[in-house]
């Protein structure tokens, strides 16, 4: 099996029996972890191994590396939108809410897998548009009800809130912070009472959308 065969743009396969349907979900978990862990040129027979099948139901179901690559992706747009929609229906308290989602947020660890959307993976792709937008509505629905309720300074957005996120779950370069993790949330309170309105001070620069984060240089 070839790397580079772009299968991205086959026809919608059949519905999946439930038994195949595990096997692709526990594939994407697995492969989501070993990429954050070993980055994005894992080899796939780790990754089978770590998913508990063989070689050939990985390659059954994606036909190359970049196929898998975009579905993980999706993967962490859909969870990450799911714990924005479940933090603003459960929190009464809106602040509550925008703080449960950012904590939640960390353990999809999206600082460590953004390098893969820079890896031969298109972003006007169709599935990725629709997961991008259904996550950047989520987001905003949370910032938007802490805003409404005066606790949430006003200059900043969407593309703010994930730019730190993306930042402070990055993991650090070298062998002398294996236990980086530890810090995240802590630093993430941090941030996150820097959100508190009123504004200690006035932001340099304007507040960033996540099409400001999408545009190339």
């Amino acid at each position: 099996m070839t790397d580079t065969a772009d299968s991205r743009t086959k026809p919608r396969q059949p519905r999946l029996r439930a038994d195949a349907l595990r096997n692709r979900e526990r594939i994407i978990a697995a492969a989501r972890e070993t990429m954050v862990e070993f980055g994005a040129e894992v080899p796939l027979d780790e990754i089978a191994r770590r998913a508990g099948v063989g070689n050939a139901t990985l390659y059954r179901h994606f036909a190359d590396r970049l196929e898998l690559i975009h579905h993980v992706t999706l993967s962490v747009m859909s969870r990450t939108a799911d714990r924005a929609e479940s933090a603003l229906a459960e929190e009464s308290d809106a602040f509550q809410a925008l703080r449960r989602f950012v904590h939640d947020a960390v353990e999809e660890r999206i600082g460590a897998l953004c390098p893969l959307l820079s890896d031969g993976i298109d972003p006007a792709h169709p599935e990725l548009l629709a997961a991008s937008e259904r996550l950047e509505v989520a987001i905003e629905a949370v910032m938007g009800a802490a805003r409404d309720s005066g606790q949430l300074r006003t200059d900043i957005a969407v593309g703010d809130l994930m730019v730190a996120i993306t930042q402070l779950t990055r993991p650090l370069p070298g062998s002398g912070c294996v236990d980086f993790d530890r810090f995240v949330h802590r630093h993430l309170q941090l941030f996150l009472d820097g959100l508190l309105a009123p504004a200690r001070s006035e932001l340099p620069g304007v507040a960033a959308t996540l099409d400001d984060l999408r545009r190339r240089p």
